[in-house]
Formats: structure tokens, sequence, C-alpha cells
């Protein structure tokens, strides 16, 4: 697994190149759009609502020594469970609302790698491609949120808590990399054979989520250039896979290209 982790991550570094080789910025504007403004309103909300929640907090400080320390802790915890769980949900929301967009640059990418095949993908509408984009993060989500909630409640407690963030980052960066290798996978899996072949592909997901997750800390740009990038390299490391394992025939009266430069 770690061996995977490693090559989906690597998978960025030919990213940006081939995004612009192929030409698919154009896919990528409304999804940039749903991105951009998705994260702006989590951090809104967290800005906003921050001391409402840090108040609730506070109150399970029953002295009144310590009081206004702890009041203004609490407020940077509210603030910070706000933004942890805004997280969650940002990238849910803008892979499900995105998968029509990203279908397109996935397929473009098989080609460009495979060229023409024998295999039989499966056709989808656009209507097909969202409700499948909803349906896989939806269920993300509330495998994400069992796992999240007692891990955040334990990150609290010295020592312990270095080990939960670690799995938070981590569990985070697994179903990051799902639902960019859904995109691929969408074209020839059913819904309950894509879940299969992640469960047995675990390192090729969090390394593509672990980019993924650090790339949106950066100012502003992350919301931009984080989703092209990350499905760009998701697209390549599952195509490889697919190839790897025969699950592509491909045609033998075309040149394949080298998937690994």
């Amino acid at each position: 697994m770690f061996k995977n982790i490693i090559n989906s991550i690597k998978a960025y570094f030919g990213a940006f190149g081939l995004i612009s080789k192929l030409g698919l910025w154009k896919y990528f504007s409304i999804p940039i759009l749903i991105s951009v403004v998705t994260g702006f309103s989590f951090m809104a909300l967290a800005y906003f609502f921050s001391d409402d929640l840090g108040a609730l907090i506070a109150k399970i400080w029953p002295w009144e020594w310590g009081s206004n320390t702890f009041g203004t802790i609490s407020t940077y915890i509210g603030g910070a469970l706000i933004l942890v769980l805004g997280l969650i949900l940002y990238k849910h929301v803008v892979m499900a609302l995105s998968a029509p967009f990203m279908s397109p640059v996935s397929e473009k990418i098989e080609t460009h790698f495979l060229g023409e095949t024998k295999h039989v993908h499966r056709n989808t509408s656009f209507s097909e491609q969202l409700s499948r984009g909803i349906r896989i993060n939806v269920r993300n989500l509330c495998r994400e949120l069992l796992f999240m909630i007692p891990l955040l409640i334990l990150s609290f407690i010295p020592v312990i808590g270095i080990v939960a963030t670690i799995l938070i980052f981590l569990i985070q960066a697994y179903y990051i990399g799902f639902g960019n290798m859904d995109y691929t996978m969408e074209r020839h899996f059913s819904y309950k054979e894509s879940i299969q072949f992640v469960k047995k592909n675990r390192g090729t997901a969090i390394g593509n989520g672990i980019v993924f997750v650090l790339m949106l800390f950066i100012p502003v740009i992350g919301f931009i250039i984080t989703l092209p990038i990350s499905v760009v390299a998701a697209s390549t490391e599952t195509v490889k896979i697919l190839k790897e394992k025969g699950l592509i025939e491909t045609s033998t009266n075309n040149e394949v290209m080298n998937i690994n430069s």
C-alpha cells in the first residue's frame, strides 16, 4: 500500500502539464466556480458562527475562575470545529456536483494513454453522472462522519490527540481519493464494484487525497487549482491500475502511450 501512496503522490507532478497538453482547462471552469463559492461559504460560516458555538462550548465550564480564558479558547475551538466539519462537507459537495464535468476529463486522459480500446464503456448521461456523484459522496460523507466525530473528540486529549489527528487526516485523504478515482471508475464499474475496487487500492486513494488536503491550505489558489490537478492525477493512476490488472483490453492496432510519462 505504501508504494501505491507514493505513486499516487508522484502522479501530481505531471498533472499540470497534462492539463495544458490535452487542453483540459475548459472543462474546469464550472467546477472551479463551484469550488470557490463552496469554499468561501464555509469560511464565512466559520467566521460568523464561531462565537456562537464557542459560547455553547464555554457553558461546560461551571466555575467562575478561568471562565474568561476558557471562553476565549472556546471561541477558537468553535471556529476550528466549523472549519473541520466545513472541510469534510466542502470536498463532498464539490466532488458530487462536479461529477458530470470531470467524467469527460477522465475519459480524455484514458484515451491519451491507451488510445482506442476494445473495452466496452458504460454510457451514462449528465444526470446519471450527477446522480452517481451524489450517491458516492453521500455514502462517503456518512462513513467519514462516523469515524471523524469520535476522533475529533479524542483529538483534544494529550498524546492520544496526536494519533487521532493523523487518523483524521488519513481518513479524509482516503475518501477524497475515492471520489476522484470514481470519475474514471464510473465508466467501467457499477456502484458496488467501484467500492470494492477502491478497497483493494486504498493506497492510491490515500496518496491522491493527501496532496488534495495539503493544497487546500494554499490561500485562495487552493480552491482554484486543487480539484483540476487532483482529478487528473487520480485519473492517471486509476487508468494505470486498470491496464495493469487487465481490466481494460487495449486494441492491438493502436500504439499505446507510456502511461508513466
